[in-house]
């Protein structure tokens, strides 16, 4: 049940289409008898003519119908056909280097395609093939081949455009890939919206929102840092933290085990280490997590560590809060903070009645 205090907030949000509110609130148009998620496309109702629910459930059984539109009742961030599709003629050809007519013979219209992966990966579809591409040819050298026999293979007859493409997309030069470390990216479908997951073959390093401000400039620091090359793809801390949020999302799981490689400085890691230690459903503020490190003036200082960490939910900066019990900042926004500590005060509810 939402309060009525954030009626306000929520049409707000509406008349944005702020993607932070996605999963947060369905809207009832009383007019047309629809309802519809917080980004639908369609011309916006008045104030007094919206009825708001926290689930399509709620809508439902209010007795409003889906909108064809925005389609609340699937996934919040339903792959679009068209993405679909494309995403599985790379998988079928990743060396392919795709040119005007490979789309006619889709029938896709290539602005479109262009435009729909910008939305859901924020880069181009050209972009995303030429980074797979570049993938392969960086598996295929790091196996022995060489430089020129995987620039062939990769679709490029310049050695020149070659490497310019490679350092570009991969952040190294072909012949340095024997000193670069490899890190793969996914996109994981949340409730809540899509999150990047960044990690080697042993650790997670970055689960974000794809939305979150300045995440690609928190990317580039974490490549630099690491001297990584970052490819799209997928790893064994990939797939298990994505198992881990499906459980997490229903209820059925309070911890991660996912294995995190931690970024940070000493005071920054034992910061993180008192967020993790906070019961779900619960909130801390951050003078009492100063308090606990012993330092109970550096309450700043670990409100920039709290920011700094690139590990959202896993570690759960959302259940810090101000002194004054008011929730301050959230990288994700504050509507996915909100959802998230009222997700888990539920749950924590429902166990105790267990």
């Amino acid at each position: 049940m939402i309060q009525a205090e954030r009626y306000s907030e929520f049409y707000e949000a509406l008349l944005q289409k702020n993607t932070e509110y996605e999963g947060v609130f369905y809207v009832g148009v009383r007019t047309t008898g629809i309802f519809c998620r917080p980004t639908c496309p369609a011309r916006k109702p008045k104030f007094e003519n919206c009825e708001f629910f926290a689930t399509a459930q709620e809508a439902l059984l209010a007795s409003y119908r889906p909108c064809q539109r925005c389609q609340p009742l699937s996934h919040p961030n339903h792959v679009p056909p068209t993405v679909r599709l494309l995403v599985e003629a790379v998988e079928r050809q990743p060396e392919k280097r795709w040119k005007t007519q490979d789309f006619r013979e889709l029938a896709i219209d290539e602005s479109t395609a262009r435009r729909q992966f910008k939305k859901r990966f924020g880069m181009t579809f050209v972009a995303y093939a030429r980074a797979r591409r570049m993938g392969i040819a960086l598996k295929n050298i790091r196996a022995g081949r060489t430089v020129v026999d995987t620039q062939l293979s990769a679709g490029y007859e310049s050695d020149s455009g070659f490497r310019d493409a490679f350092s570009r997309i991969m952040g190294a030069a072909p012949s340095r890939l024997n000193d670069t470390r490899v890190l793969k990216a996914s996109w994981l479908d949340t409730p809540l919206g899509p999150m990047m997951a960044i990690a080697d073959e042993d650790v997670l390093y970055l689960l974000e929102f794809v939305d979150r401000r300045g995440l690609e400039r928190e990317v580039e620091r974490m490549r630099q840092r690491l001297k990584c090359a970052i490819v799209p793809g997928s790893s064994a801390p990939i797939e298990s933290v994505e198992q881990e949020l499906k459980l997490y999302f229903v209820g059925r799981l309070t911890s991660f085990e996912t294995p995190l490689g931690l970024l940070g400085s000493p005071f920054q890691r034992s910061v993180w280490a008192q967020l993790t230690a906070i019961p779900p459903g619960e909130t801390r503020s951050y003078m009492a997590i100063a308090a606990a490190l012993g330092r109970p003036t550096a309450y700043r200082a670990v409100a920039q560590a709290n920011g700094a960490n690139q590990l959202a939910i896993i570690i759960p900066c959302h259940r810090v809060i101000n002194a004054n019990g008011e929730l301050g900042g959230y990288g994700g926004g504050l509507p996915r903070k909100t959802w998230l500590l009222e997700h888990e005060k539920k749950c924590r509810m429902e166990i105790a009645e267990t």
